[in-house]
């Protein structure tokens, strides 16, 4: 299978980064600084990540709005244009996570119509489209995450109208007369934002972004970041046979809205409770848990790691996992690591407030 390009693919093999097949994309895991190092960069300064495999599909027009509101669980009624929304689409039958998403929702005049741009992960957007028959715009523009508490003040000097765009706002700015989509979203834990850059002109941007001494960082930084954060990853802790209730995001479900897709099973599973539930799980030493891992209890089995890795700021392993809902914060844990017992405790997530 041919792997999907980046419209950044040059810049990242011109830095020397170390590329993988993520999602069907070639993508940056690494750049020679390592993982550790872009990690820390993000946490104490500004790292730059190429998230252009990430899906965009386009919904506008006078239905659009309803589109959304009838499939997707979050309720658009509590935003509006000019701001971003995290929501899920689920299977009608079992309320599985078939997709998470963020809608960027464009600021709008008077008069005009709606445009939403709907972010799915990379594997889930044909599926995505299908379910809300929008256009995949995905290659034509790029997607630059710059993630940090220094994130605004080193960029406002190269694109100062993106410096300012404010936590899940929607903004549309402008570059050296460049078009651009700014949301003050991201998936590391940090303050900063996200700009979809036309795919022609994104090579420039980023190179003017990495000018101001923002770090690039690779997808696996990107991960561990996301991990100390709490926050799920698709095919980890979302997923068939994961539901919002499980995986602790039941606030992302408008419970009292009319209708969307997968409502009657989800509301079923609240009135019955949820048999299991997303924990964080903090393990001694440096070695982590990894995803697949048994967790036991007392010697017995009482769930399954879904996500594991090391922590380069508080420096031992973490994990999040699923387990039945009994066992709460403060429980001491066993977890089997290829066959040997790896001691750790339950926690409450985020392992690192923001």
């Amino acid at each position: 299978m041919t792997l999907r390009q980046s419209p950044l693919a040059e810049q990242h093999r011109a830095l020397g980064a170390q590329m993988v097949d993520f999602g069907g994309w070639e993508m940056p895991i690494a750049y020679p600084s390592g993982t550790i190092s872009e990690h820390l960069a993000c946490r104490s300064s500004a790292a730059a990540f190429d998230v252009s495999h990430l899906g965009t599909m386009r919904v506008e027009g006078d239905d659009a709005f309803e589109r959304l509101q009838e499939t997707l669980t979050n309720d658009l009624t509590k935003i509006g244009p000019g701001r971003a929304q995290y929501t899920h689409l689920l299977d009608a039958d079992n309320a599985s996570v078939l997709d998470d998403i963020i809608v960027w929702w464009h600021p709008r005049n008077d008069g005009e119509s709606d445009v939403f741009d709907v972010m799915p992960n990379a594997s889930n957007t044909d599926r995505v489209v299908a379910a809300l028959d929008g256009v995949d715009t995905t290659a034509s523009r790029a997607v630059i995450a710059v993630q940090g508490s220094a994130a605004q003040s080193l960029i406002e000097p190269v694109f100062s109208t993106a410096a300012t765009v404010g936590r899940f706002r929607v903004a549309h700015c402008t570059w050296k007369g460049i078009n651009c989509v700014v949301a003050g979203t991201g998936y590391t834990g940090e303050s900063g934002f996200e700009i979809a850059v036309p795919a022609d002109c994104a090579g420039e941007l980023w190179d003017a972004i990495l000018a101001t001494g923002v770090t690039p960082a690779g997808l696996g930084a990107r991960d561990t970041l996301r991990l100390e954060a709490g926050l799920p990853l698709h095919g980890h802790e979302l997923g068939p046979g994961i539901t919002s209730l499980q995986a602790g995001l039941g606030w992302v479900v408008a419970w009292n809205k009319a209708d969307f897709v997968g409502r009657n099973a989800a509301l079923a599973e609240r009135q019955r409770g949820a048999a299991r539930r997303l924990v964080g799980i903090a393990t001694d030493g440096r070695r982590p848990a990894r995803a697949g891992c048994a967790v036991f209890v007392d010697g017995t089995t009482a769930g399954e790691v879904t996500s594991g890795n090391f922590s380069p700021v508080l420096g031992h392993g973490i994990a999040m996992a699923l387990v039945a809902t009994e066992h709460q914060s403060g429980t001491e844990v066993m977890v089997d690591v290829r066959g040997k017992g790896l001691p750790g405790r339950i926690v409450d997530m985020p392992f690192l407030a923001s």
